[in-house]
């Protein structure tokens, strides 16, 4: 309490207001510390004076309050360890801190209205800057104090937090507060990766890791400032920035935690529908990547950046790869159009997944294909019109899925089969040309340090099917409607109406809304090449038990419309050109040729105790 009572010390800390002086305030605790918040911004109009002692003076009574709070480096990452929580944030953020508002605001305001940019270039060279240093603690000490135990048994979870700093982060709930929270972090987010005329005339920071838990925190404990975020194409001003350090950090074994914290942010903002539209707009290279060059959307962007990371990252992130491809699944309903170059990324890793030796190797890798063949049913059945270089890209690689269709259930005859490949395709680097300007992704340099952080829990755990699609009522009016003729093929298409995961049990007369858990058993590392693990076997059972419940009559309906209809165009024509059969597609409908439009499954994050401990571990 009594750092805080110096974090607003007239003269020490912050400038006397008006025309007080330090001498005329008797003892600390008769001043009124909200009429010396640090910045202009959220709850604070006024603009207070600076000066760089007063920048050093916070900075090290920052600094000392976060030593004071760093319990949690010398425990293990263990629910039982961390049993009634850091007795230091709880006092920090406790009503005994008569500051806690006033320093919540303080906190808040220096790190969203500051901008390293500055007028003049080269500036930073010429002149030292006393607020970068202060705006790094400031954020380290909000994501440190933003810190919440999950409640225990007995507890209230929806009623206010005990922490302050939780309770007012909350309640922002003005359009102004939030607009300046969203572009002080985007434009901290974007500051390395803006490119100028002038090389090195900008000052870069480099806090993103703390500003991404910042921003996740935002998220997840006020939902106003993230519909706020995703109302207007501002949300893609964080989604460029956060791919780019996905990107850059892939083969980089420590930094495995930015890559995670990354595809956290990713996953709560496609359980939004308007996070899928957003994705169409138009993609302008502003920041270079390693990544082949093409003409798109966002949307195609985050496909090819998932792609990379898939094809060309390190094992340990073989655990995202259920994330990755659940954010595909649910913007794939809303994606207007995409370009070749991501649609050929997104049916290599059907074709790589595919492979009977990946689906034999591991008892959960089945499940990547069920999430690729949902993407592309939503593809087809909600936005066929626009996708017609996804649909000509699944046509010239029909043989990928007539082989999953027809995959054997005996073991020898699969084993036999496989054929270890990279997932990376062969000439990729050669065809794929990167980006002007841009480095390719770096390994971790020699004697750094692995990052210890908890296992990550699986996806199921980590979301929630919330249904996107119209009521049952207006499906049983449309399925009603149909010709009589339809029932057999609505029958034979019946695992459509609801797309399920092996060992998954859906009651098809309820409302679709219900918590995932279809994976089965644990997770073993999908990297293993033998057929055992943890004495598991693949048998004949096992894999008519997922097999049988493929959802490719979508796909395979297409492809028996659409493939005579293209090689009879290709052979009177006599057509070697690719261009005419994207026109003949693009033209092209298959209304009231495919199964019954299954409904959307939207899979919304959901907090649970192992994303929070991880988050810790992550912070610290």
């Amino acid at each position: 309490i009594a750092i805080c009572d110096l974090l607003f010390c007239p003269e020490f800390t912050v400038s006397s207001a008006g025309n007080r002086s330090r001498d005329e305030v008797d003892e600390l605790i008769n001043l009124d510390s909200c009429e010396y918040i640090w910045e202009k911004g959220v709850g604070f109009a006024q603009t207070p004076s600076q000066t760089p002692q007063h920048h050093h003076n916070r900075v090290e009574l920052l600094r000392l309050i976060l030593t004071c709070c760093s319990e949690s480096i010398y425990l293990p990452p263990t629910n039982e360890a961390h049993i009634g929580g850091n007795k230091w944030v709880h006092l920090f953020t406790s009503p005994e801190n008569r500051h806690a508002l006033p320093l919540f605001t303080s906190l808040i305001n220096t790190v969203c209205g500051y901008d390293p940019a500055g007028v003049l270039p080269y500036n930073h060279l010429i002149w030292a800057d006393s607020k970068e240093n202060l705006v790094e603690m400031a954020l380290q000490v909000l994501v440190v104090t933003l810190d919440q135990d999950l409640p225990m048994d007995g507890d209230n979870p929806d009623g206010p937090p005990d922490n302050l700093f939780l309770n007012y982060l909350s309640r922002i709930h003005r359009e102004e507060d939030f607009q300046f929270m969203l572009s002080g972090i985007t434009r901290l987010l974007m500051n390395p990766l803006v490119q100028t005329y002038l090389p090195g005339s900008q000052r870069k920071v480099h806090f993103h890791q703390e500003l991404l838990i910042f921003f996740w925190k935002l998220c997840e404990h006020n939902r106003k400032f993230m519909f706020h975020v995703l109302k207007s194409s501002d949300v893609l001003e964080i989604i460029v920035p956060i791919l780019h350090h996905l990107n850059d950090a892939r083969a980089d074994h420590s930094r495995v935690g930015l890559m995670h914290i990354g595809v956290f942010i990713l996953l709560l903002l496609s359980g939004e529908r308007n996070f899928g539209v957003r994705l169409n707009k138009p993609y302008t290279a502003t920041v270079p990547m390693d990544i082949p060059v093409f003409s798109g959307s966002h949307a195609d962007l985050l496909i090819i950046v998932f792609h990379k990371i898939i094809t060309t990252g390190h094992q340990r992130l073989q655990p995202l790869f259920d994330c990755l491809l659940t954010i595909l699944c649910n913007i794939s309903p809303y994606l207007k159009s995409m370009s070749m170059t991501a649609a050929c990324k997104l049916i290599h890793l059907v074709e790589a997944f595919s492979t009977p030796w990946f689906l034999m190797s591991n008892q959960t890798n089945h499940n990547l294909v069920f999430f690729l063949l949902e993407m592309l049913n939503n593809i087809i059945q909600y936005q066929f019109d626009g996708n017609y270089n996804l649909v000509y890209t699944m046509i010239r690689k029909r043989t990928v899925f007539h082989q999953l269709a027809n995959l054997p259930t005996d073991i020898n005859k699969a084993v036999n089969k496989k054929i270890k490949k990279p997932l990376s395709r062969q000439n990729s680097n050669n065809a794929d040309q990167s980006m002007e300007g841009s480095y390719p992704a770096k390994t971790a340099e020699p004697g750094t340090l692995e990052t210890s952080l908890i296992k990550l829990p699986r996806i199921e755990r980590l979301t929630e099917g919330v249904s996107a699609h119209p009521s049952q009522k207006q499906l049983d009016r449309l399925t009603q409607a149909m010709d009589s003729s339809s029932m057999e093929s609505r029958n034979s298409f019946s695992s459509e109406v609801f797309p399920v995961q092996p060992g998954a049990e859906l009651n098809q007369s309820e409302e679709k809304e219900e918590t995932r858990d279809a994976f089965g058993k644990s997770r073993v590392k999908r990297s293993d090449s033998n057929y055992t693990a943890e004495g598991w076997r693949p048998t004949p059972e096992w894999i008519r038990s997922w097999k049988n419940q493929l959802p490719l009559q979508t796909v395979m309906r297409m492809l028996q419309v659409l493939v005579p209809q293209v090689e009879k165009m290709c052979i009177d024509k006599g057509l070697t050109d690719e261009s005419e059969i994207l026109r003949f597609l693009q033209n092209g409908t298959l209304v009231g040729l495919l199964p019954v439009p299954h409904p959307i499954l939207i899979r919304r994050y959901q907090a649970n105790p192992g994303t929070a401990m991880w988050f810790r571990t992550y912070m610290w």
